[in-house]
């Protein structure tokens, strides 16, 4: 399989016509609610706007993430865009990293040099990582998806990215959100290529099921789950039952996307409900712009869409994959005290081969944005022992690039 380098190049033209839609919003009238109470707060995002179009440098942060070591192939006919950082150790271990929505690549732009590097930044050499950070089939830069039920497949894709085009004989891998469930598929269906799992939830799809004799623990994280889909799932139904409705205003509108994507930064984080403290305004911005030049918003809600509107063959399929090869890859949990759901471990190991429960001291959802540093530790100790399994790579063409 062919590997490109790639750089991100936005033309000025569509940068020019960014700042003329920015310009020229029209707002909306202000109710007197409190804040965020009502969706995205306006006084924020105007101001965020206005930091936008004034102080924000799209040039900057577009030479810094050309900094990474960016690529293109193309997998079962889909374009897949990629980082990958070789990491600085005696001996690295190969680690694919997932993110969700909605965000990108971009989640883990923090912590590639915390794990390709720990020697660096004060942690042993011998921790380091080769990194691969695929973006998802239809979201910045990967291709477009032109079917829905692609979220049942891409674990076959990050399995022939790492084992066929870039040679890895074993590896790990890391992820939150959607990225905890395509973890989870690979471990499903590629249990012999995975040295172990790392994940920051237990994906949301096994609250679709009730197993009996549940623990009191279990029964309140079930209950709580759908407490909190009640009041903060409305995006999760829209994106699901009518994506292409919503998408068709967020991809003509560069504030009503930042209304959409930054509600969720502001609800999902550990500090005090300020985005800005969290990530920063230029990290939050970047994120958006990574949508709006792609125009990916509309394909970055098809996984909602898939989840919905499986059949139940689907369903069948993936309960016997579960109980074939989910139990069998050692896996790590950590969990961040201000994520969105906090699953007792007993229901983990229903369904995982769980060697790791860490309860997390500070971070939220976008724990790679938020708390890097403490992320990046416990996936070292987590792969720590299990490095020396046997050889990781054979050499490939992705060598000669």
């Amino acid at each position: 399989m062919k590997i490109e380098k790639f750089e991100i190049d936005v033309p000025d033209q569509a940068l020019a016509d960014l700042r003329d839609r920015l310009e020229n919003t029209r707002w909306p009238d202000e109710w007197d609610g409190p804040g965020w109470e009502f969706g995205t707060d306006p006084i924020y995002l105007k101001d965020l706007v206005s930091y936008w179009r004034a102080g924000y440098d799209w040039r900057k942060e577009e030479k810094a993430l050309n900094n990474l070591s960016q690529f293109k192939t193309t997998i079962d006919e889909i374009p897949i865009h990629f980082i990958h950082e070789k990491g600085r150790g005696p001996d690295p271990l190969p680690l694919v990293l997932t993110h969700g929505w909605p965000d990108s690549f971009l989640r883990f732009r923090k912590i590639i040099p915390l794990l390709t590097d720990p020697g660096s930044h004060g942690g042993d050499p011998a921790d380091s990582f080769d990194v691969v950070v695929p973006a998802l089939p239809g979201f910045p830069f990967s291709g477009m998806v032109e079917n829905a039920g692609n979220i049942f497949h891409v674990h076959n894709l990050w399995a022939d990215l790492m084992a066929r085009v870039l040679g890895y004989r074993r590896f790990g891998a890391h992820g939150g959100d959607w990225g905890a469930i395509v973890t989870e598929h690979l471990a499903r269906s590629h249990s012999e290529l995975l040295v172990g799992i790392h994940l920051t939830d237990v994906p949301f799809t096994h609250t679709f099921q009730k197993p009996a004799h549940l623990s009191a623990d279990e029964e309140k994280f079930l209950a709580d789950n759908q407490k909190w889909q009640m009041e903060q799932g409305a995006y999760n139904m829209i994106q699901s039952t009518r994506p292409e409705t919503l998408a068709a205003a967020l991809n003509d509108s560069p504030v009503g996307l930042a209304a959409w994507l930054i509600e969720k930064f502001q609800a999902w984080n550990d500090c005090a409900g300020d985005p800005d403290k969290c990530f920063g305004r230029d990290a939050l911005i970047t994120n958006i712009m990574l949508y709006w030049f792609s125009e990916s918003i509309s394909t970055s809600f098809l996984p909602y869409y898939d989840m919905l509107n499986a059949g139940a063959s689907t369903w069948i399929a993936e309960k016997f994959k579960e109980w074939a090869g989910s139990q069998e890859v050692p896996a790590a949990f950590a969990l961040f005290p201000k994520d969105n759901g906090h699953p007792p471990r007993e229901w983990a190991e229903r369904f995982f081969h769980v060697q790791r429960w860490t309860k997390m001291e500070r971070g939220a959802h976008f724990a790679a944005m938020e708390a890097p540093e403490c992320l990046a530790e416990d996936i070292r100790a987590f792969y720590r022992p299990l490095r020396d399994l046997e050889p990781k790579r054979e050499a490939t063409t992705a060598d000669r690039r």
